[in-house]
């Protein structure tokens, strides 16, 4: 039965955590991140340690004039999170794209330890 709850924890954590960057404010991500988490957006070098992933996100945010992230399915085995999302980015006075993404979380006490971004880069660059 404890799976079951842990489950819907990670799963409720995940959705919480992602509609977060709409705020634009990377320090409102921190309490979901492991002190030791590692980030890795595919092609892109990895991130360790909460202060560097936050402080990727402030850069990104700072960059954009819209995000908005949106998670079309979700599916939760124990401390495996795997998300389909959309994340919506706008450059200022650019259109918004919509870029499509897969994003795999592994949790540990509540928290994001490994997050992995899965998205088609070159495609994302001619959205934007």
């Amino acid at each position: 039965m404890s799976n079951i709850s842990e489950a819907i924890d990670n799963d409720t954590v995940i959705k919480e955590f992602i509609d977060l960057f709409a705020q634009q404010d990377a320090t409102t991500l921190a309490p979901y991140l492991d002190q030791d988490i590692v980030f890795e957006n595919y092609g892109s070098p990895v991130v360790k340690g909460r202060e560097n992933v936050v402080s990727l996100w402030a850069g990104v945010f700072s960059t954009m004039e819209r995000v908005e992230f949106t998670t079309l399915n979700q599916a939760v085995n124990g401390d495996i999170v795997i998300a389909e999302q959309i994340h919506g980015l706008a450059l200022p006075g650019r259109p918004f794209a919509p870029i499509k993404n897969m994003a795999v979380y592994r949790m540990r006490d509540g928290r994001i330890v490994e997050w992995r971004d899965y998205t088609n880069s070159e495609y994302a660059r001619t959205l934007m």
